[in-house]
């Protein structure tokens, strides 16, 4: 193929977000299913819990390994092996006829889509710079709730109609078709290609996967971010994983009606917010290294109200205004997630801090949250479970507001000097 042209940097953010789609509706259409599931294998609700904290453990305990594998081979093998394999693993589901087997395949899905984020948020990071960076992930990342919904509603739709096994069939099979369509036509640009020109031009750069570790540990904050994304992910795993069974039992809706209830409105209003946050954020971090911080905190900080009144409303009305404000909140936060720590780390160490940031937030966050959720359900309701995760949500923006007191401005400043002195 010829060199590509000016616009193909979005041209590749654009074929990253088919991709991102089909990530995010393997992994979601099993919750739209829980119902059958429990009804069929006689599942109790902390075994549901435990088949969406399988996956979260298993992507996470990969992050790390993938993440420094990110940073030696060429992403785009790494981005295209990782949809062949999970799509495989998504079809593969179908063939589960105990629990045991839906929970080795949930952890085989999370294993297999480990690879996939770490290298798609490095690749777009030599694709575009400080300047467009906040917008670019953050339209990545509207993929994540388009596919969350087209999950969450087209997996109830065809499990009730046709049975669960084939929501996992669908899926996995265009998944796979995907990725024969676009294999040809994803690049692989050069680390640190948006940094500069001068940069991009010299052979890249391969840290040692103990330097590049090293090197974030020692900035404080990567460190803060990792930790308030843990906060934010098991917020937003509880709204993954749980939303449709309470819309289910509370609401009285129907499998398809649940899944696309609990979908619709807040990834929606996601992607709404997560347009707002990449464009404030772009703008702010002209001015001051706090920009995309500011931002996120006010994402956790105005969406902590929205989680407690979905949990505690009886009123359907009241629900969709609860989920649509947390998802818009919630977008402005994620179209930051990784372009804020990409500030503070240079380009050749961005795959092990991105597997690093997937790790301690699904160990920590998701990994922990279906589980927990089930468990104060079982003592409580399902409905207060849900209201008082709106605490972690704010643990998450006292985290924020200590990284800009104290930390960004420095780390921001010391990783441009390097990226500088380096060209």
């Amino acid at each position: 193929m010829s060199a590509p042209g000016r616009r193909y940097p979005w041209l590749a953010v654009a074929m990253l977000w088919g991709i991102c789609f089909f990530n995010y509706a393997d992994r979601q259409a099993v919750f739209s299913v829980f119902p059958l599931l429990k009804n069929e294998m006689k599942l109790t609700t902390v075994e549901l819990g435990m088949l969406g904290s399988a996956f979260a453990w298993l992507h996470g305990l990969g992050a790390p390994l993938a993440g420094a594998i990110v940073d030696r081979i060429r992403r785009k093998t790494a981005i295209m092996g990782g949809l062949y394999a999970w799509s495989a693993i998504c079809m593969a589901t179908a063939l589960s006829r105990n629990f045991r087997h839906l929970l080795l395949f949930r952890a085989a899905e999370g294993c297999g889509e480990t690879l996939y984020y770490p290298a798609t948020v490095s690749l777009i990071s030599d694709y575009h710079g400080r300047q467009t960076r906040s917008r670019a992930l953050g339209f990545l990342v509207t993929s994540v709730y388009v596919g969350t919904i087209g999950g969450g509603f087209f997996a109830g739709l065809i499990g009730q109609r046709y049975g669960w096994r084939w929501s996992f069939i669908v899926f996995g099979g265009l998944g796979i078709l995907l990725g024969l369509v676009l294999h040809r036509y994803l690049l692989e640009p050069r680390r640190g290609a948006a940094e500069g020109l001068e940069r991009a031009t010299k052979p890249e750069t391969r840290l040692p996967a103990a330097q590049a570790i090293g090197l974030i540990l020692r900035t404080p904050s990567a460190l803060m971010l990792m930790a308030a994304f843990v906060c934010a992910n098991f917020v937003a795993v509880v709204l993954l994983s749980w939303m449709p069974t309470f819309l289910y039992e509370r609401f009285g809706m129907s499998l398809a009606m649940a899944g696309l209830s609990a979908t619709l409105y807040a990834q929606l209003s996601s992607m709404a917010g997560a347009a707002a946050g990449g464009w404030l954020a772009d703008t702010l971090v002209k001015r001051t290294s706090k920009g995309r911080l500011m931002v996120q905190a006010i994402g956790v900080f105005a969406g902590a109200p929205f989680v407690a009144l979905c949990g505690i409303t009886h009123s359907v009305t009241w629900l969709v205004v609860a989920l649509a404000g947390w998802g818009f909140f919630k977008g402005m936060y994620d179209a930051n997630i990784f372009a804020s720590p990409f500030d503070v780390i240079p380009p050749e160490a961005r795959g092990t801090m991105a597997g690093l940031m997937n790790c301690v937030g699904w160990l920590g966050g998701g990994g922990t949250a279906p589980i927990v959720v089930g468990l104060v359900a079982q003592r409580s309701s399902l409905g207060f479970a849900i209201a008082i995760t709106s605490v972690v949500y704010c643990l998450a923006g006292l985290l924020l507001l200590v990284c800009m007191g104290l930390f960004v401005e420095r780390d921001s400043y010391l990783t441009r000097v390097s990226q500088t002195s380096e060209t």
